[in-house]
C-alpha cells in the first residue's frame, strides 16, 4: 500500500553532495510524497555548481542564503526557521533533513516533539547526537551506491559480522524482545524493534539489501519461512540459535 505521507524535504547544499539526489528522492519515495523540496545554501558559491545542474531535472526549490560573515553558518540558521514555519502550517506528517551537520540536532527534536517523523540523511561522520533525534536516520553513503555501481558497499562476511558486537547484541536483544516463548520472532516485529533502537540501522550499511539476509549471513540465527494462517503468503520467523 502506498504510504500518502506529506513530507517536506529541506537540503542543506554545504553539506550533501549533489550525487545523492537520485538515490534521496528514490529513497524518501518509500517514506511518502515529498510535498515541498528546498535546498538552501549561497549560490553565488562556485562550490554549488554541481548543486545548480540537478535542481531544474528534480524540481528542488534552490533557497539563496548569503554567507554574511565568515565562520558563520546562514544557511542552517535559514533552514531552521523555514522548517519551524513549515511546521506550523501543520501541512506535513514529516521532515526530511539532509545534512550531516549537528546543528539541526535540536530542531530534529523540535519536530518530533509535535509527532511529526525526522528522517534524516548524512554521511557516516554525521555526530551522534544528530543522528539519535531522528525516527530514522539513512547515510548518503548508501544513496550513492544505488546510483553508482563503483560506490557499491562492499558485503561483511559472516566472521566480520561476527565480530561487530555491537550489530551481533542488536540483533540478538531484537529477536528476543518480539520473541514468543519458543523463542521464534516474526522479522517484521525484529525489525521494528531494530529502527527503535537504532535509528541509523540499515543492512545495506554491511552490503546487504534486506534484515532477512544479513540476519542469514551472521550465521547466529535459525530462520525458516512460514506459512500465515490460512493464506497462501508466508513470513520469516528467526530464532537465536543460543534458544534452548
Amino acid at each position: 500500500m502506498e504510504n500518502s505521507d506529506r513530507l517536506a524535504v529541506l537540503i542543506d547544499a554545504d553539506n550533501a553532495q549533489p550525487s545523492i539526489v537520485d538515490g534521496l528522492l528514490s529513497e524518501i519515495a518509500n517514506f511518502g510524497t515529498a510535498s515541498v523540496k528546498r535546498i538552501y545554501g549561497d549560490w553565488t558559491s562556485p562550490g554549488l555548481k554541481g548543486w545548480k545542474e540537478v535542481l531544474l531535472e528534480h524540481s528542488i526549490q534552490p533557497m539563496q542564503q548569503f554567507a554574511y560573515t565568515k565562520g558563520k553558518n546562514a544557511t542552517d540558521s535559514a533552514m531552521i526557521i523555514d522548517a519551524m514555519d513549515l511546521l506550523y502550517t501543520n501541512n506535513f506528517n514529516g521532515f526530511c533533513i539532509v545534512s550531516s551537520d549537528s546543528d539541526f540536532t535540536k530542531l530534529a527534536s523540535r519536530i518530533r516533539e509535535s509527532g511529526l517523523l525526522v528522517y534524516g540523511f548524512g554521511e557516516k561522520k554525521t555526530p551522534a547526537p544528530f543522528v539519535s533525534a531522528c525516527d530514522k536516520f539513512i547515510y548518503t553513503e548508501v544513496l550513492r551506491a544505488k546510483s553508482d555501481e563503483s560506490a557499491a558497499i562492499v558485503k561483511k562476511s559472516s566472521s566480520e559480522l561476527k565480530k561487530d558486537t555491537k550489530l551481533i547484541r542488536l540483533l540478538r536483544d531484537a529477536v528476543n524482545t518480539a520473541s514468543d516463548d519458543s523463542g521464534w520472532a516474526h522479522l517484521g516485529p525484529v525489525g521494528s524493534t531494530i529502527a527503535k533502537q537504532s535509528p541509523d540501522f540499515d543492512p545495506r550499511n554491511y552490503g546487504y539489501g534486506k534484515l532477512g539476509e544479513l540476519v542469514a549471513a551472521t550465521t547466529l540465527f535459525d530462520i525458516e519461512s512460514r506459512q500465515i494462517g490460512s493464506t497462501n503468503s508466508k513470513a520469516l520467523v528467526v530464532r537465536d540459535k543460543r534458544h534452548k
